[in-house]
């Protein structure tokens, strides 16, 4: 056994993933995340046939600049696997590109997915990775993972409410002794509110923006309650003016934004108040001692805890790895298998 300890790049790289919507965070056994890259994958068609021309990052740079004979797509769609194809190719890259040496050896992967996935869309999820070159499988519940990764007690008989805000999901979730006492996934996250604010600007300022454009506008100034002052810091966008047609520059005020992204926050704020009102009422005794931990890329919009403190009432703070808790989490479910081996599902 001692030849195969001095070789970890072949024999212990199992590996924990975070596949989701907007970005796939890999986490390999005794390193930690080595791998976040977009969940985008750009092809080449030529003649009906697909060739994989980038994948990540390199592809992400392509969505919506892309000519007729190239496509630019997220596989992935709120949390579950929209094109299965393309979803085992983006998958088989991130695999390679962390086994660089040992092509022959075939890991064991886990992977987390949304509480709300139903058994067709884990099995799509189980099936990519074992076709990507996995030797077994394993998956994980989101809420479960994140509330890992965010370093709460979940193992003690107390209530912990985690809300996890990602690109396609927010999910949120009372977990005690391990596991979920309630549960609920809303399809509202990251991309949802970069539409918001596409449809806003659409609306308010016969604007066309794309996605990037819009991200990029979330990230920068994006905000939950509207400042203090009625207009907030502002920034400069570019974009297609629909009444001429021809690309024109203005400016956008945090008020402005947090006007279009005020019915995502509502849709999230609204969960959270349903999980409390559906908890038994010890465990909502502890969320009140506790509070609500926020979690996943979403968790970083601007004063989105403030909203929520504002609608609960409860302390709300943000994990201090919120991007990637779900992959530590996983990460860590790998790690420590045979105590969490409860939340870990290899079969179905």
């Amino acid at each position: 056994m001692a030849i195969f300890d001095k070789m970890p790049g072949l024999f212990a790289a199992d590996m924990a993933i975070d596949l989701g919507t907007a970005n796939t965070l890999v986490y390999v056994k005794g390193r930690g995340i080595i791998l976040s890259e977009p969940s985008v994958v750009a092809y080449h068609v030529k003649d009906g046939v697909k060739k994989v021309l980038a994948v990540g990052e390199d592809a992400k740079l392509m969505l919506g600049r892309t000519p007729g004979s190239i496509e630019a797509i997220r596989p992935m769609r709120e949390g579950v696997i929209a094109d299965f194809d393309t979803a085992e190719e983006m998958i088989k890259h991130f695999i390679r590109k962390v086994h660089k040496r040992s092509t022959f050896y075939k890991p064991k992967v886990i992977v987390c997915v949304p509480h709300g996935a139903t058994p067709v869309e884990k099995r799509a999820i189980r099936s990519s990775v074992l076709a990507a070159g996995a030797r077994r499988a394993g998956l994980i519940a989101e809420p479960i993972a994140a509330a890992i990764g965010a370093g709460m007690p979940i193992t003690d008989p107390t209530g912990n409410m985690v809300v996890d805000i990602g690109g396609g999901t927010t999910e949120v979730a009372v977990l005690s002794l391990g596991d979920i006492v309630y549960a609920r996934s809303v399809r509202v996250g990251g991309d949802r509110m970069d539409e918001a604010i596409i449809s806003y600007l659409r609306r308010q300022q016969n604007l066309l923006v794309g996605e990037s454009t819009a991200e990029r506008i979330k990230t920068s100034i994006g905000t939950a309650r509207m400042p203090d002052d009625g207009r907030g810091q502002s920034m400069q966008i570019r974009g297609r003016d629909l009444l001429t047609g021809v690309p024109k520059e203005t400016e956008i005020s945090q008020a402005q934004v947090a006007e279009a992204l005020s019915e995502p926050v509502q849709q999230i704020c609204e969960a959270v108040m349903t999980a409390l009102e559906t908890t038994p009422p010890d465990l909502a005794a502890d969320i009140v001692d506790r509070g609500v931990m926020l979690t996943g890329g979403g968790a970083l919009l601007g004063e989105l805890d403030l909203a929520l403190r504002e609608q609960t009432g409860l302390a709300v703070s943000i994990a201090d790895e919120s991007l990637n808790c779900v992959a530590l989490g996983t990460g860590k479910a790998l790690e420590y298998e045979k105590q969490l081996k409860h939340a870990i599902d290899y079969d179905s």
